[in-house]
C-alpha cells in the first residue's frame, strides 16, 4: 500500500509541474514588440501582431498579418492609415520603417524592421 501511494504522489507532482513549464516555454518564445518601438528590430511571428511604434513615424501602431505567400503591414495613427504588402524576398517601407521578410511560411514569418527616419 505505501508503494502505491508514493507512485500516485509522484505522478500527481509530475502532472502539476507540466503546465508551469509549458507556460514558461511560451513566455520565452513570445516576440519582443517593445524592441520594435524605435522602428528597428527582428521579430518572429506565429500569428497576427499589433504593437506600438514611436510617433515620429507619423503612425503610432503597426499591425502585421501573413500567410504562406505574403506579408501585409498596416500603420495607423491620429487621422492616418498607411500600408503595403510584399512577399518573401521583398520589402516595403511604411512611414519610414522598412520591412524585409527573412523567412515566410503559413505558420511563421521572420521580419526585419529598420528605421529610415
Amino acid at each position: 500500500m505505501p508503494h502505491a501511494f508514493a507512485a500516485i504522489l509522484i505522478a500527481a507532482s509530475m502532472t502539476a509541474a507540466a503546465p508551469a513549464s509549458a507556460a514558461q516555454s511560451a513566455a520565452t518564445t513570445a516576440p519582443n514588440y517593445r524592441a520594435c518601438y524605435d522602428g528597428t528590430c527582428k521579430i518572429t511571428l506565429k500569428k497576427k501582431a499589433s504593437f506600438r511604434v514611436h510617433p515620429r513615424f507619423g503612425i503610432t501602431r503597426l499591425t502585421i498579418t501573413f500567410n504562406s505567400r505574403q506579408v501585409r503591414v498596416k500603420g495607423t495613427g491620429p487621422g492616418v492609415t498607411a500600408g503595403g504588402g510584399f512577399s518573401k524576398g521583398g520589402a516595403v517601407t511604411v512611414n519610414g520603417i522598412q520591412f524585409t521578410v527573412t523567412s515566410l511560411s503559413g505558420k511563421k514569418a521572420v521580419l526585419r524592421l529598420k528605421a529610415r527616419r
